[in-house]
Formats: structure tokens, C-alpha cells, sequence
């Protein structure tokens, strides 16, 4: 199906996630709500085997469009002593971007996860976990999926650590690696412990990337959505983080990314590293 036009690919798998689903086997769907159906049937697609025909079209399907999106090299993205000649010590291996994470062609993305580990399943949820699962395909919710079944044989009510990092494939996306990490909920008032569980997500995340030889990493604002992390100070301790880890491994890191979205955090991170 590889000739095929995109569309025409879309339709095929719509019409077999839907049958795939059971509950929507007979769901009409509209030529104009395709894209967000499939994303959907995706989000809410309990782990389980599917066709190779399947995953071929899908892979195809995605990969396509992520060349259509726009891939972002490394080697096009500044760094901060580049963009701004910042006077950070590693000022030659850090670069602020503003975009969609799932655009970068690095190493590795950091995945902003919850302890569940299996992406996000609320339909077409603006969350950065929603976001890479769907760009990723279905496959990297398989991949966490038989981590978490690992884990459960040995405790049946385990949930994923605070503070930890998990490696795995990123399949349709361009970078080579997605790390998931848990960042810390604040319910009420931010604290030390919580601020500590939030340096342990950054501190995982580069030590894991340093033992399977990753070299350039891009770290989305872990927490400071859905999770409620004050922004200001998730910056602080991101710049604080990385800097301490870039004096332990200058030799094995080549770059770090901090990937904002929001204009409050482009806007933090400038003003961090321009201290």
C-alpha cells in the first residue's frame, strides 16, 4: 500500500482500528474527522496483537507524515552561546527550542509520563505523552507494556517511580530513543521533596542516556502541565540539573535540548541562561 496516497492510507486504518476496537466496528467516519479519529482509536487501544499488514500502513502512514511535519536536525537547532552568546559554562552544548518535540531528530525525546507508563489514554489529549505515543504508533505502547508486565509479575500493584527513567524505541518518530520519565504531581503546596523527585527525573534521564551511549537529548517541561509544577522554578532546577550533569559527563553528551512550548517557558529558560 506503500504507492498508495496518504488519505488512502488513513482510510485503511481507520477502518481497521475500528474493527480492531469491537465497541466501534460500525462507526461511520467523515473524510474531515480521519485523522483524529485514528489518533483516538490509537489512544484508547488497550495493548494486544495486531497485523504486520497493520503496522507496515501504519508506519508508513506516520513516517510520511512526520517528513510532511518537518524534521528537525540537530544540526540546525543553535545553541545558546550561538543564539544569544550566553556565558553558561556549556553554554557550546545546550540550545533552547520552541516547537513540537516529535519533530526532532536526536537521540533521544524525553517523555514527560504518568506512573501508569502506558501513555496517555484520553482521546486526542493535548498532553506531551498523548502527543508521542500517536507520533510514535502503537508500538511503544507494546514496548512499555511488557516493561510494566515485567515489573507487575514481580509486584502486582507496581506503578512506575517518581523520579526514574525508562529507554525505549521510538519507532515512527524521528529521534533514535524516547526516555519516560514521571515527574512529580503537586497537589497543593511545591516543597523540597518535590522539587528533589523533579532533580531525580533529569538526574535519570541523563545518567540512562550516558549508559546506552546517547549523546544529544531533548528534555520537554517535565511536570509543568497536567502535573502543576510551577514553572518558574521547574526552569531553575532543569538549568541547575543539567549544568551539574554536563560537568560529570562533558565528554559523553554532545547536546541538550530544553523543547518548550509555551512562551512562558521560552521566556524562562532565556532569562535563566542569560544570568
Amino acid at each position: 500500500m506503500s504507492h498508495r496516497s496518504q488519505n488512502e492510507k488513513l482510510e485503511w486504518i481507520v477502518k481497521e482500528l475500528c474493527i480492531d476496537s469491537g465497541k466501534y466496528k460500525d462507526l461511520k467516519v467523515s473524510r474531515q474527522d480521519r485523522r483524529n479519529i485514528m489518533r483516538s482509536l490509537m489512544n484508547i487501544r488497550m495493548p494486544r496483537p495486531i497485523s504486520n499488514e497493520f503496522l507496515e500502513i501504519q508506519d508508513d502512514f506516520l513516517r510520511q507524515e512526520s517528513f510532511e511535519k518537518g524534521i528537525v536536525k540537530l544540526e540546525t537547532i543553535p545553541t545558546i552561546w550561538e543564539e544569544c552568546h550566553s556565558s553558561h559554562p556549556f553554554s557550546n552544548k545546550i540550545s533552547i527550542w520552541q516547537g513540537d518535540i516529535t519533530r526532532l531528530q536526536v537521540d533521544a525525546i524525553v517523555n514527560a509520563a504518568n506512573s501508569q507508563m502506558l501513555g496517555c489514554f484520553v482521546p486526542c489529549h493535548g498532553c506531551i505523552d498523548n502527543a508521542i505515543h500517536s507520533s510514535a504508533g502503537i508500538q511503544l505502547r507494546e514496548e512499555c507494556f511488557r516493561y510494566m508486565n515485567r515489573k507487575k509479575n514481580e509486584d502486582r500493584n507496581y506503578e512506575e517511580p517518581t523520579g526514574e527513567a525508562l529507554l525505549t524505541g521510538a519507532y515512527n518518530l524521528p529521534s533514535r530513543y524516547v526516555l519516560h520519565t514521571v515527574g512529580p504531581i503537586v497537589r497543593n503546596q511545591l516543597n523540597e521533596s518535590l522539587k528533589e523527585e523533579l532533580r531525580s527525573c533529569y538526574r535519570s534521564c541523563i545518567d540512562l542516556a550516558v549508559k546506552y551511549g546517547i549523546r544529544s537529548i531533548a528534555f520537554c517541561c517535565i511536570s509543568t502541565g497536567e502535573f502543576r509544577f510551577p514553572n518558574v522554578a521547574a526552569a531553575d532546577i532543569a538549568i541547575e540539573v543539567i549544568g551539574e550533569k554536563l560537568q560529570e559527563f562533558r565528554d559523553q553528551i554532545d547536546r541538550v535540548i530544553f523543547n518548550v512550548y509555551k512562551e512562558i517557558d521560552l521566556e524562562l529558560y532565556i532569562k535563566g541562561f542569560s544570568k
